[in-house]
Parts: C-alpha cells; structure tokens; sequence
C-alpha cells in the first residue's frame, strides 16, 4: 500500500517529510501480505507489542526516555500526548522506520528489525492516488484476487458499490473510508491510526468512530491511536496512555460498555478528566 510522506516529530523538525512517497511504495507494497476472501479475513488475530526499556535520541535530545509498554494481542489502545512529546517517534520504531538508540521493540515476541509487513497505518490525510480509482486505490499492491479482496473490504467499511468513483467526489469521511478499506486488505496483524480523524467535522468523526470500533470488535487485530482528542481516546479504546515529554505519565483502563456513546456517559467524562489533568 502507498501511505504518501511519514511526519517526524521531535529534533528532526514537526512537517518534515521522513519517507517519500516511493519509498513508502517499496516498504509496505512489494511486502504485503498476500490479500485475503472475506471469509479469511475474519480470522484476523491481533499481535502482542512490547517496548522494553525503550529510548530515542535525536542528536543530544532524548525524545523517548526508557518506555516500557506491553500491549496483548487484540487491544486498542490511546496514546494522548501533546505536540512534540514523542507520539509519532514512538509510532515509527513500531513500524521499523527507525530503531531505538537503546532498548528493543517486539512484535509477538520477536525483535524488530526494519519494515514490519504485519503492521499498517492509518493517516489523517488519506492520501488517495488521485488517478486510481476507489478500487484501485484499495487494492494498491495488486496481488493475486485483489479486485474481489477491495470490493469485500469496500463493503466493509459501507461503501459497496463506489468502487468505480474517482477520489475526487468522496467526502472527507468516504475517504477514510477507503484509506481504512485499503489497510484491511492487507490484514494487518498491527494497526497504527495517526489521528485519522483529525481533519473531520464533528458529525463524521463520530460515524468514523463507530465504524472503526465495529471493525475492530470484528477483526480484532491490534490497534494503537495516536490522538490529541481525549474524547476520542476514551470512546474507542481500552486502555489509554498519556505520554509527556517522553515518558509514560499514565496508564488507565477503560472499562467501558460497548458500544458507547461519546458525552453522554458520566464515567466517560469521569475518565476524561483524569487523563486531562496528566496530558
């Protein structure tokens, strides 16, 4: 799958591309997994994640500073955190794009060394190819069967029968959509989301919230979210961090009943208000 620039935070420079589009191509295209029937994709199983002891330097400044994490196979979880703490580092030694300066990330137990073809991410901006159709955008890798496999994860995200329409005509949510559909197909042991929900009005980032927890309940792969919207943490996941100034200031539960219904839950804004004051 094509995945456009990755976004550095940290001494490197916020909004400096990391990774051209081209590369992106080679890293997560050529790589993937051979794409899957609906049927087989239902049997999506999450993988475990471990940081131990985890740094990141960039020159003299430690961005990360001895994380340790364990996230079991099948957990959505939040990382909330304000701009420059580290989130998007942490992101990319998941995906292999960068290694730590000490300490080891793991996926289902074996270390990570480079690209990580288990692993998928989820963008704010879609980053459509504007010359590709909606189907051609899902089925980017064009691996054996990939028109059948785009159009199971087309209907899976509720856009059945768009597969012939053009980026352009797509509201921001349809997009995401398609962007979500694109990583499925790949079944993704891993899922990263990168505030994908950013750039949405209200209305449509809620509808994207259930459908990506309907989703997840369905296929059950592991998901981290990266977010600023503490709202939005506490609605999808089970577990949210808070990371400031590279360590991991807290570590809570949701226990929440699912589905659930964003603002209107009084242990909902209970949590929220916890997390605020760590952020």
């Amino acid at each position: 799958m094509r995945f456009g620039a990755l976004v550095l935070e940290g001494p490197l420079g916020e909004g400096r591309s990391a990774l051209q589009e081209g590369e992106c191509e080679t890293a997560f295209d050529r790589d993937s997994a051979p794409v899957q029937t609906a049927e087989q994709a239902r049997s999506i199983e999450g993988l475990s994640l471990d940081l131990r002891s985890v740094t990141k330097s960039f020159g003299g400044r430690e961005v990360l500073k001895g994380i340790d994490l364990h996230i079991p196979g099948g957990q959505f979880v939040a990382i909330v955190g304000r701009s420059g703490g580290g989130k998007t580092t942490l992101m990319r030694l998941i995906t292999g794009l960068d290694r730590p300066t000490d300490g080891e990330v793991a996926i289902d137990g074996a270390p990570v060394h480079g690209l990580q073809r288990a692993v998928r991410l989820l963008f704010q901006d879609a980053r459509l190819l504007p010359w590709q159709t909606v189907l051609g955008n899902i089925g980017i890798a064009r691996q054996p069967h990939w028109r059948e496999t785009a159009r199971a994860a087309l209907a899976d995200v509720g856009l059945d029968g768009r597969e012939n329409d053009w980026p352009a005509v797509l509201s921001g949510g349809q997009r995401q959509r398609v962007a979500l559909a694109r990583a499925l197909v790949s079944k993704p042991g891993i899922l990263l989301l990168d505030e994908p929900y950013g750039a949405l009005d209200a209305l449509t980032r809620v509808e994207m919230h259930q459908l990506t927890e309907r989703i997840w309940r369905e296929h059950r792969f592991t998901t981290v979210l990266i977010t600023h919207d503490v709202v939005e943490a506490v609605a999808l996941a089970d577990r949210v961090l808070v990371l400031r100034e590279g360590r991991i200031a807290l570590d809570m539960p949701v226990g929440l009943a699912r589905p659930r219904h964003e603002n209107a839950d009084p242990a909902a804004a209970a949590l929220q208000a916890a997390i605020l004051r760590e952020v």
